[in-house]
């Protein structure tokens, strides 16, 4: 194979700018500054780590007025980065806080412009088992059920489908290792809910899940998940678990039972292949 590996590998070999890299997969642009905190360096040593990025191709810069905004190059660019992400080793943390950050980040945040960990993957599992979505080859198509329950959810799926980039395929968690949605609806569905304050920002990656997303995410998909960071169900007096009924992971969606049986439990989420965030 006729590729560069060891170009980008250089770049991101440097702590600094890996921590930078890291810091702009949330899809936000991020001042010099910004970054230089991120990386814990000084501004003049950041500029530099920046316009390496830059030249390299990992990174693009806009000025605006006093400040230069820095974001990743693009949605392949971040989904390259957390496929790779997949053969890196999880850094080990030192303290209380980092630890704490690490598990709100695997519960819920942005990869790039759409939503990963415990959050995304639940998201997935509750349209394939509605089922809004339909899995075809390497992607998912959206039924008829599926266009009137994102509608509930202001997704435009035409605007969606006319993006130009894939409109809907599964991404490895790198997290969870079970699939979360990318591609322009991926990118539409965490717009929508970041507009409704169902999931809030924080100054990381890691997005919080509102009361108001935990109850409408279980009118609309059934999904039953705990708000603030907590990957453990909450199980409302309708759905209580009996005692004869496996644990759930949390997130997964809850299918409806046949009249005779108890309510099953299995994970809906579908396997498949292609890596992300």
């Amino acid at each position: 194979m006729d590729v560069d590996f060891a170009s980008v590998a250089r770049l991101l070999a440097n702590p600094a700018r890996s921590a930078m890299v890291g810091a702009l997969m949330g899809g936000r642009s991020l001042t010099a500054g910004e970054l230089a905190a991120v990386a814990a360096v000084h501004a003049s040593t950041a500029s530099e780590h920046l316009a390496e990025l830059v030249a390299g191709g990992l990174a693009t810069v806009v000025p605006a007025g006093r400040h230069r905004y820095y974001s990743l190059s693009g949605a392949e660019t971040a989904e390259a980065l957390e496929a790779l992400a997949q053969i890196c080793p999880r850094r080990q943390q030192a303290s209380l806080r980092a630890s704490t950050q690490a598990r709100a980040m695997s519960f819920a945040r942005t990869c790039y412009d759409h939503l990963a960990g415990v959050l995304g993957v639940a998201i997935l599992g509750g349209m394939l088992s509605k089922p809004w979505l339909a899995a075809g080859n390497d992607s998912y198509l959206v039924t008829k059920a599926g266009e009137a329950g994102l509608a509930q959810l202001g997704v435009n799926v035409a605007v969606a489908q006319a993006a130009r980039r894939r409109f809907a395929r599964p991404c490895l968690d790198w997290t969870e290792r079970r699939p979360h949605l990318a591609g322009a609806l991926g990118a539409s569905i965490a717009t929508a809910l970041l507009d409704r304050a169902w999931v809030e920002r924080t100054p990381s990656r890691a997005v919080r899940l509102t009361p108001a997303g935990t109850a409408g995410l279980s009118e609309l998909l059934d999904l039953q998940l705990a708000p603030n960071g907590s990957a453990e169900p909450l199980l409302s007096s309708r759905h209580q678990q009996r005692d004869d009924e496996p644990t759930r992971t949390a997130g997964t969606p809850r299918r409806p039972p046949p009249a005779q049986c108890p309510p099953p439990h299995a994970d809906q989420t579908a396997a498949m292949l292609p890596r992300c965030g």
